[in-house]
């Protein structure tokens, strides 16, 4: 995943320095900025786990955990060296031999601030690029149905919604209902709906 640049969104001379890249352990300020984008994600109600920001020592906690579980790969977004933007690769484990040729992405956030230069989408296409590279034919994810800006981006990127839960999360007492999404990376994953219909009825 090459450094690109591009000029700033004010249309000056200055070009910010963007970066996708998969990361294996945290380095300078990388768990700082990425607990603090979690905070403000959080704050602004952007669909991450919890629903009050908690303490960093919690989300510290939360992303060096991440770093140890197997089935998980960690992406970030730089712009100009500074983490804007983090996703996961969710692989199945080793004992869902049926369900290997899925991974799902979560944890999707880019910081409002940082958006304009391109990071989204590029972080999506580089999880793409890597789950291609590994094999897996289908990308699956799920959404909060007011976070309109990464559902725009999902469908816009060939996301299939496919299913929608009613009670998907409950922000103060309320229940926000979520869109369940599928990418086929390969058209031999795409189910054929008449020899599905056919099969169900024998």
């Amino acid at each position: 995943m090459p450094e690109t640049q591009k000029p700033d969104s004010g249309g000056g001379d200055n070009m910010k320095a963007t970066r996708i890249e998969e990361i294996e352990s945290f380095t300078g300020n990388d768990l700082a900025e990425l607990c603090e984008l979690t905070t403000h994600a959080i704050t602004d109600g952007d669909g991450f786990l919890w629903v009050k920001a908690p303490p960093v020592r919690v989300l510290e906690n939360y992303w060096n955990g991440v770093m140890l579980v197997p089935e998980r790969s960690l992406f970030i977004a730089r712009l100009d060296g500074r983490v804007v933007g983090t996703a996961q690769l969710l692989r199945p484990s080793a004992n869902n031999e049926s369900g290997s040729f899925a991974a799902q992405v979560t944890t999707f956030i880019v910081a409002p601030w940082a958006r304009g230069h391109g990071l989204a989408r590029g972080l999506l296409q580089g999880l793409e690029e890597v789950a291609r590279a590994r094999n897996y034919t289908t990308l699956d994810l799920d959404v909060r149905s007011d976070r309109l800006v990464a559902i725009r981006l999902f469908e816009t990127h060939g996301f299939e919604r496919w299913g929608v839960k009613p009670h998907y999360a409950r922000i103060n007492g309320r229940y926000i209902s979520g869109y369940y999404y599928s990418k086929h990376l390969d058209e031999s994953a795409r189910c054929d709906g008449a020899t599905a219909r056919r099969a169900s009825s024998k």
